[in-house]
């Protein structure tokens, strides 16, 4: 058997600088997905398994190494773990994000620093560091259809153009579908993960039916241990992963209002900045007629003060756009 790769103790972890990516505030416990397979390593295993076509059978093996303290847009670095020479980073979604790429690169960045530890004037040595191979997976089960599988890749996001030149880095995530019937074959190699699909796609249901999100869970959580589904968790852990689960489509709403709030502002702004250069472009046709600024502000019934302060920019720069003049003014 391949022996075990070395592992960074959580004192040494501790050592590292804080990165800047990164926020630092995890004041709500893991999800139910990364808390389910996060204190079951028998299941994180076998997840494992499933997904790469082994059959390890040693947990201890397999070493949790999840970001410690880490909050990053309200999703954390959910489940990361070393086994046979690779870290393995887990995230559970219910969107589908395109800088996912982005934010594994910032996740294994932390996770290799993480890994050198406390020795981290090795990597200016002379002997090769043997890194453990990552790999990253994201489990999807929001409601927007989506296949089975998809690739996202980080060369997607470089300003490039594709073929010009071969990028000197690549980062490549699987998205899984684990949406209730979807992906067949992986929910049969991990009972675990079935269980979980089975879960959400009944809490989905009675949120249709119910008013409330409380009322919800309590109807799938009932559910489920009538029908044997997550029953070592949902029956002694029952307050525990209802107040889990509120927070978390709490947190979600929240996320939502808040995008919402930001697109009705940038819409607002567009408005605001449509009418500003609109009044340019009045401005400059009239002041080529001949017209005098004050004349101008009469004439739009507008301030004076801003009325002079476009046409001076007119005078000092004929050959701006009404884009550029009304940049000027903001800045």
């Amino acid at each position: 058997m391949i022996s075990k790769i070395r592992f960074v103790s959580t004192r040494q972890r501790r050592m590292r600088r804080p990165l800047r990516y990164f926020i630092a505030n995890r004041k709500v416990k893991d999800r139910l997905f990364c808390y389910i397979f996060e204190r079951d390593k028998k299941a994180l295993l076998q997840l494992y398994n499933a997904l790469n076509g082994t059959d390890y059978c040693d947990e201890s093996a397999l070493e949790i190494v999840t970001l410690d303290n880490v909050l990053y847009m309200s999703m954390n670095n959910d489940v990361a773990f070393m086994l046979m020479g690779t870290l393995n980073l887990y995230e559970h979604q219910s969107t589908i994000c395109p800088n996912l790429p982005l934010r594994f690169l910032l996740y294994t960045a932390a996770e290799y620093e993480a890994y050198v530890g406390r020795e981290q004037d090795r990597i200016y040595g002379s002997t090769l560091i043997r890194l453990p191979t990552p790999r990253c997976v994201v489990f999807y089960n929001g409601d927007d259809k989506m296949e089975d599988e998809r690739i996202l890749q980080l060369t997607d996001a470089f300003m490039e153009e594709p073929g010009e030149q071969k990028s000197c880095l690549e980062l490549t995530v699987r998205v899984l579908n684990i949406n209730h019937e979807c992906n067949q074959k992986l929910m049969a190699g991990c009972r675990r993960l079935e269980e979980y699909s089975c879960f959400v796609a009944k809490l989905k249901e009675y949120q249709k039916r119910y008013s409330s999100t409380k009322e919800a869970v309590d109807a799938a959580v009932s559910y489920c241990v009538e029908h044997g589904i997550l029953t070592d968790i949902l029956i002694p852990l029952s307050a525990e992963v209802k107040k889990m689960l509120l927070t978390e489509y709490n947190e979600k709403k929240a996320m939502e209002w808040l995008k919402k709030e930001a697109r009705e502002e940038g819409r607002i702004e567009g408005r605001q900045e449509g009418r500003i250069e609109g009044k340019i472009d009045l401005v400059r046709k009239k002041a080529a007629k001949g017209r005098s600024p004050e004349e101008i502000a009469e004439m739009l019934e507008e301030d004076i003060s801003e009325i002079m302060e476009i046409c001076e920019m007119l005078n000092c720069h004929p050959e701006w756009s009404d884009e550029r003049i009304y940049a000027e003014m903001k800045s």
